[in-house]
């Protein structure tokens, strides 16, 4: 093994969130096994992270200690008369006793482990009173003479003890302390971590600082990433655009086409970004609607769905019917033909006289086109906007199901479109749902635009 390998082991009592801790860490959800019942790592498991390729940091998991009262006893008796053993020998001889192959099995294999390691990660619930027995864990493991970095979880939930966590800590000399809420991480909650750990291992100060500067690179890039995803279906879904004839029942299944096609899009979309995450779609939950059986993943076309995020709806689609799509309703097509290559030609966004004289030939016929309404477009990216803030504040160690909430996010409710959304209103070849998808160089430079301005207005922009 490398000998500039950071180890560290993550120790404490039972059930405070060891298991927690390094799912949300090395962002793996499989990592271990999380459960309420007290004592559920039995066994000491590892995981590394790795900077340009090679192993920089090996993370130990490590069983609860449950019996560090009568340990501690037992500890002080291990001198011989007359002889006084420092922390890590006092540690060593209780190893080699048969009390740790026996009643202190699970402590002896979290000592061992805090003796080959560089440093321990002592986790603590902070919705637990300070008792006499955690501060026995802390007299035993400090005596294995290792570095111990307190890290306070779970001080989101409206009951912790934080305060009395750092006084009881800075009585026993602890005095650098992290809160790292495993199921709600700060964005900055890594970097504050690596940098109490730089303070405490100097000798690897410059891996932890680096390596914490490359997740924060990895942050920036994930979040990006993620709003390109987004721009890329806002314009597929923009740019989409169905032909049918002009009789009711026709439209009625060009209309449920559209909307079946834009649905999956959608969900397209969120299962990319719950993967670019590391998140399963069983973590996501549908959020429910006040309508009976219907699903936030559903839903995108009804108007209740669109007035429940604040979005303005029309006349049309208040009443339910053909609600989100819009309809080319010209009696004879030329005349919105016409202004199409007006508008093209104005605008600089030419398309060729070939594809809209086809366009306006079959509106002669009696064919008319079917697109996604205004309010459905915002809809898409208030749901995707506020989905992407809650996955990057979500820990990997959360256990209840991602329910995104309404974003206050008023330009997109009511505002003006974006420019890029109104050119890909004229290009329906921008679309990966139609039939003829092109993906030029234009398309991509608006999408890559688009990104940039929804990720520098979202709601929590970095």
């Amino acid at each position: 093994m490398a000998e500039d390998l950071i180890r560290i082991a993550v120790v404490g009592h039972t059930n405070t969130g060891k298991t927690s801790l390094l799912r949300t860490l090395t962002r793996d959800t499989r990592f271990g096994e999380v459960a309420d019942s007290p004592g559920t790592t039995r066994h000491v498991e590892g995981a590394r992270l790795r900077l340009e390729g090679r192993p920089v940091l090996e993370w130990f998991d490590t069983p609860g200690m449950e019996d560090s009262i009568a340990l501690l006893e037992y500890l002080e008796k291990l001198d011989a008369p007359g002889e006084r053993l420092d922390g890590p020998a006092r540690i060593a001889r209780f190893l080699d006793t048969p009390e740790a192959h026996g009643r202190y099995e699970q402590e002896a294999r979290v000592l061992r482990k805090m003796l080959e390691c560089d440093a321990g990660l002592y986790v603590v619930d902070a919705r637990d009173p300070v008792l006499g027995k955690h501060r026995d864990e802390l007299a035993i493991l400090a005596a294995c003479g290792r570095p111990l970095l307190p890290v306070l979880n779970f001080v989101n939930a409206p009951s912790h003890r934080a305060a009395q966590w750092r006084d009881a800590l800075g009585r026993l000399g602890l005095h650098a302390v992290v809160e790292f809420d495993t199921v709600a991480p700060p964005l900055d909650g890594e970097q504050q971590l690596y940098a109490r750990l730089a303070v405490l291992l100097d000798r690897h100060a410059a891996t932890l600082a680096a390596l914490a500067g490359h997740l924060a690179r990895q942050r920036r890039e994930r979040r990006d990433a993620a709003y390109e995803l987004l721009a890329d279906m806002l314009i597929d879904v923009a740019a989409l655009r169905l032909s049918s004839p002009s009789d009711e029942a026709a439209l009625a299944r060009a209309s449920q086409t559209l909307r079946n096609q834009v649905r999956q899009r959608e969900q397209g979309c969120v299962d990319a970004l719950l993967a670019l995450y590391n998140f399963r779609p069983s973590d996501f939950h549908a959020d429910t609607l006040p309508l009976a059986g219907e699903r936030w993943s559903m839903d995108l076309f009804h108007p209740q769905a669109l007035k429940d995020m604040g979005v303005q709806v029309g006349v049309g689609a208040a009443a339910g019917a053909m609600a989100g799509a819009a309809v080319d309703l010209l009696s004879a097509g030329l005349s919105l033909g016409t202004g199409m290559l007006i508008g093209a030609a104005a605008g600089g966004l030419w398309q060729g006289v070939e594809k809209l004289g086809r366009r306006v030939a079959g509106k002669l016929r009696g064919w008319r086109e079917i697109s996604v309404d205004d309010p459905v477009l915002r809809l898409l990216a208030l749901r995707q906007r506020h989905l992407i803030e809650a996955l990057e504040r979500r820990g990997h160690a959360a256990r209840e199901p991602l329910e995104p909430a309404h974003p206050d996010d008023d330009a997109w409710r009511a505002g003006p479109l974006p420019d890029a959304l109104k050119e890909a209103r004229s290009r329906p070849e921008w679309s990966a749902l139609g039939g003829h998808y092109e993906d030029s160089e234009r398309r991509k430079q608006v999408a890559a635009e688009l990104a940039r301005a929804l990720a520098a207005d979202a709601p929590h922009a970095a």
